[in-house]
């Protein structure tokens, strides 16, 4: 791991392979390792001859902590994405993000479109327009000072998953507060980049990919046959999917 400072954060990354970069964006709670690395997207990228990069967003993982609100929104996450191709003299990319990862990604293909080649927006259907249900509830859950006092069963997972990573649960809600921005039908549609949009069959969480990929002029969905929301990142066929899609488009 090395790291780079775009506006005030110390952000840390991940560099291998040679050939296409794609670069990778992981999704709330999560880090570079707990949705990349550990589940072989860096080994499954490098070995079809891409370039795998990923970062830790501002605080997540190994990259600076803060606990304002303001520091979440979805353009600043982006603008540290496009940062870090700056930072590695990287023109344009494949853009991968996953979750909350993918709403960044899609800030980030509008802000800076000339930077992304494709997409790949996994883990986030429809919900990146319509939203994706109360989210406040884990919030106060990553607040709670005794994890036992948590009921709400969204907030249970999720200050599991903090406490399982060792995360810093005042910096997660923050974050988790500021980064839901929606996009609009008209936002969606001025995304021009070739789009796969893929979403586990039992995700309860991420909303229709087919909707989504409808608003878009050139998406793809694909159902990730019997995958939840947590476990679909991993799935073989997903990989499969993804590298026939960067295969085919290109850069």
């Amino acid at each position: 791991m090395t790291s780079f400072t775009h506006d005030g954060f110390d952000l840390a990354f991940l560099d291998r392979g040679e050939g296409e970069p794609v670069l990778l964006i992981h999704g709330f709670a999560s880090s570079h390792l707990v949705n990349w690395v550990s589940p072989g997207w860096f080994k499954t990228l490098n070995e079809a001859g891409y370039r795998a990069i990923a970062f830790d967003h501002r605080g997540h993982g190994q990259s600076t902590k803060s606990h304002d609100p303001a520091d979440y929104t979805p353009e600043k996450m982006a603008s540290d994405a496009a940062a870090l191709l700056d930072h590695l003299g990287i023109a344009r990319a494949h853009v991968m993000g996953y979750s909350m990862g993918a709403r960044v990604s899609a800030f980030l293909a509008l802000a800076k479109p000339d930077k992304v080649a494709t997409l790949v927006f996994g883990g986030l259907g429809i919900g990146m327009v319509d939203g994706v249900g109360d989210w406040d509830p884990i919030a106060d859950a990553l607040r709670a000072e005794d994890a036992a006092t948590v009921t709400h069963a969204r907030g249970k997972m999720f200050r599991a998953f903090a406490d399982q990573t060792r995360s810093d649960r005042k910096a997660l809600a923050a974050c988790i507060e500021t980064s839901r921005t929606l996009l609009s039908e008209n936002d969606m549609a001025r995304i021009t980049q070739p789009t796969l949009v893929a979403v586990g069959t039992t995700d309860d969480i991420a909303g229709n990919p087919v909707a989504l990929a409808a608003m878009m002029p050139d998406a793809q969905a694909l159902a990730i046959e019997g995958r939840d929301h947590m476990l679909a990142v991993g799935d073989k066929m997903f990989k499969q999917k993804v590298i026939a899609f960067l295969g085919e488009k290109g850069i």
